[in-house]
């Protein structure tokens, strides 16, 4: 199971260097354009994705992770006033969940926490959260992808380069090795 708690470490970690590569590509306007009435915009995607991230991973183990301090409705209003208080606040709900994540011991994670009062095994709760923020992430991902168009640096295998990948991949010896060790 150690290697769980390591998996979980680099996959939240790729996500979030998603999240950082798609940011960077835009400016502090294309984070907060809606490409549709009523959509999330980049800007509100990150606030949602801070506060549950806050929510969540503070006091992980012992408190319900709904806080009574979120305001989970204020996180669909878009307040920031800078790119880079945008930043801060990604910055501060993935380093709340690092955090979390890497106090955590194998022996922890059969041990039942609840959100909104629903158990869930810290493994469960894990899981829950990693594909919330993959589903934000790609929300994010795409949105940038929309507004950069044909100026947006891929964060993959670029169209018709998959062949070029996949040769320099078997050129490596078999071996084990986590996907995001070559990013």
């Amino acid at each position: 199971m150690s290697s769980y708690l390591n998996s979980v470490l680099k996959q939240f970690t790729y996500h979030k260097s998603l999240g950082d590569k798609t940011i960077a590509q835009l400016k502090f306007d294309d984070l907060q354009k809606e490409t549709v009435a009523d959509a999330n915009s980049i800007s509100i995607i990150v606030k949602h994705l801070a506060g549950n991230m806050l929510s969540r991973w503070t006091n992980f183990l012992t408190e319900d992770g709904e806080k009574e301090w979120r305001n989970r409705d204020e996180e669909f209003v878009d307040s920031f006033t800078s790119k880079q208080d945008l930043l801060n606040s990604w910055q501060k709900g993935w380093q709340c969940l690092f955090i979390a994540i890497e106090q955590l011991s194998v022996s922890e994670l059969e041990q039942i926490i609840f959100i909104r009062n629903q158990g869930h095994t810290v493994t469960e709760a894990i899981n829950r959260q990693m594909m919330h923020y993959a589903y934000h992430v790609g929300q994010i991902v795409y949105i940038g992808k929309l507004i950069k168009d044909k100026e947006w640096e891929s964060l993959s295998i670029p169209k018709g380069q998959s062949k070029d990948y996949n040769n320099e991949k078997f050129s490596k010896t078999k071996g084990k090795r986590h996907f995001t060790e070559d990013l």
